[in-house]
């Protein structure tokens, strides 16, 4: 069966006023609009559009804990719904954070419990004992993002050009401490690293004096530069959260600027920070973030350093399998999650029903259309789907044939 759902979008200081709306083909509310929650997390379940589909229910999550049966199916491996599906709009950059592992969620989660801290507290790190690996899929022209440790010896590179410009600028004493910080990156990689975080966060007059050299330097780097967008970057992290240690923190971290349709898979563990832009994000149901920097929430530096993996990778891009045309699966290493693109515009024409798209739906799923009108039918059933619309789908349905326009994203477990 096909359930409408929606939810009003959460307010958080870094959201867009105009673009999620206009995604969706809504009325901007007046304030930042971050994230809309599009799945049965008790902080902010989606609303059943018509309860009287949900044998009264008018929530999600309500609904799925009084027949788990029908929601989720015989074949699931818990009474939850496992992952949640968001649609992101960024207008100034996101905390610098990592998710733990599931053994990390578990202990964490017990310790907090054990101490006595409220599961509503501003300092909970563990609000549950659950790991959150998430997915982001690119909306629009570009999605800016933080993620993962570069090679440091490619951050040593981007140091020797800051000493070179400060040199020019006549700051000596800004040159010479970004001279020896390049210097410290000739060792062991994940040592290295350690180190870095470790001064960042150390809050010593040393670490604040090496990200004001640090964001200076950048702030007078020319557009001519091939590390403009590092340094652009950095500037604006400084003008946004002066002196915050974060600063240093993303010195060391890849800068992905993400193209339309490009997924960017960030495991337990990846440090990363959101910048700028409009994505679809899916997630394990989980609300642990570890945060070190750049926000006015609760950060909690020593616990971020036992989350992160201090070993550099490459941006970590997920490649989308085919499976038919206009469809793309994104398929991450954990069993929570699934995402399928589907582009039903295929050389400028409608997909109609004697062409549709198709999705095989292993468990539960939800279904959000951007930009155009879908008919999704089922195994048993089928439903009208409008742009900025969505749908929960019970897992009887089995196949999912689209057709109408524009993009529709199908979120699923991944089995």
């Amino acid at each position: 069966m096909f359930v409408a759902i929606t939810n009003t979008p959460r307010d958080y200081a870094w959201g867009s006023r105009r673009a999620l709306a206009e995604l969706l083909g809504r009325k901007p509310s007046g304030g930042p609009e971050a994230e809309l929650w599009l799945g049965a997390h008790p902080l902010a379940p989606s609303r059943i559009v018509d309860p009287g589909a949900a044998d009264g229910h008018a929530t999600l999550d309500r609904w799925i804990a009084a027949d788990p049966e029908r929601a989720l199916g015989p074949d699931r491996s818990g009474d939850t719904l496992p992952f949640l599906l968001k649609v992101l709009a960024a207008d100034e950059p996101l905390s610098i954070q990592a998710h733990p592992s599931p053994e990390q969620a578990r202990e964490g989660f017990e310790r907090e419990t054990s101490a006595g801290v409220p599961s509503d507290a501003d300092r909970r790190v563990y609000r549950d004992d659950r790991h959150k690996p998430e997915l982001v899929v690119a909306l629009g022209e570009a999605f800016e993002v933080l993620a993962g440790f570069r090679d440091p010896f490619l951050t040593r590179q981007l140091l020797e050009e800051l000493e070179g410009i400060a040199r020019d600028a006549g700051a000596a004493e800004d040159a010479d401490r970004l001279s020896r910080l390049a210097g410290a990156l000739d060792e062991d990689d994940e040592a290295v690293l350690r180190r870095m975080v470790a001064l960042a966060f150390e809050g010593s007059e040393e670490a604040e004096a090496t990200i004001g050299a640090v964001a200076r330097a950048a702030r007078r780097a020319p557009r001519t530069s091939p590390h403009r967008l590092e340094f652009e970057t950095l500037a604006e992290l400084q003008d946004r959260h002066p002196g915050d240690p974060g600063i240093l923190v993303a010195l060391l971290m890849n800068r992905v600027s993400l193209p339309e349709g490009q997924g960017l898979y960030l495991p337990s563990g990846n440090i990363h920070a959101y910048l700028r832009g409009l994505a679809v994000e899916i997630m394990a149901a989980s609300d642990n973030v570890v945060r070190g920097g750049l926000t006015s929430k609760h950060i909690d530096t020593r616990e971020l350093q036992k989350v992160v993996r201090f070993s550099p990778v490459p941006p970590p891009f997920l490649e989308a399998e085919e499976a038919g045309p206009g469809v793309r699966l994104f398929r991450p290493d954990v069993p929570d999650f699934l995402l399928a693109r589907v582009d039903l515009r295929r050389n400028g024409e409608e997909r109609s029903a004697t062409s549709p798209a198709s999705v095989l739906l292993p468990g539960p799923g939800i279904v959000l259309a951007i930009g155009g009108t879908t008919t999704v039918t089922g195994g048993r059933s089928s439903a009208v789907i409008g742009p900025g619309q969505a749908a929960f789908v019970t897992p009887d349905e089995a196949e999912l044939r689209l057709e109408g326009t524009g993009t529709v994203f199908v979120a699923t477990v991944n089995r």
